[in-house]
């Protein structure tokens, strides 16, 4: 392994039906993880799909992917692509980030924190203008409509 290099351990879980797509799926994601620039698959387990307690119809797997990114900064995109639920730095055991990448990393989040933030406030506006659509199509009786707001 290169010294330069960051190795990291990456727990990317799933859930639907039927479990053959779950398997299919995590093996897709991890295909894709592996195109991606900068970024090395070094190993892989794809764990059975299990049942969902109380759900008799949803399951539930997970893939455990080691990667090598050439720079912290290519775990970035990975986090917030691929949403892993949990990360772990295994080498190098120490960090050395200079102030320009630290800044790029920070920006980098801020960008992706802004762009959810947006996300979630138009939504909260078109969530607000269907409300009143469908209070103005399905008026409720005066008593329900008052505990609703």
């Amino acid at each position: 392994m290169n010294s330069n290099k960051i190795k990291i351990l990456l727990i990317i879980e799933v859930l639907g039906r039927p479990p053959e797509h779950l398997t299919e799926t995590l093996e897709s994601i991890i295909k894709n993880i592996s195109n991606e620039k900068g970024v090395s698959v070094l190993n892989k387990k794809i764990n059975e799909p299990k049942l969902i307690k109380d759900r008799n119809d949803f399951y539930t797997s997970f893939a455990e992917i080691e990667i090598e990114v050439d720079d912290i900064l290519g775990l970035v995109p990975i986090m917030f692509k691929y949403m892993p639920s949990h990360i772990e730095v295994i080498s190098p055991g120490n960090i050395i980030i200079s102030n320009s990448i630290l800044n790029n990393l920070f920006n980098e989040l801020a960008g992706k924190l802004h762009q959810y933030d947006e996300v979630a406030r138009v939504l909260q506006v078109e969530k607000k203008i269907l409300e009143k659509k469908l209070r103005e199509l399905m008026p409720l009786d005066k008593k329900e409509d008052k505990e609703s707001r």
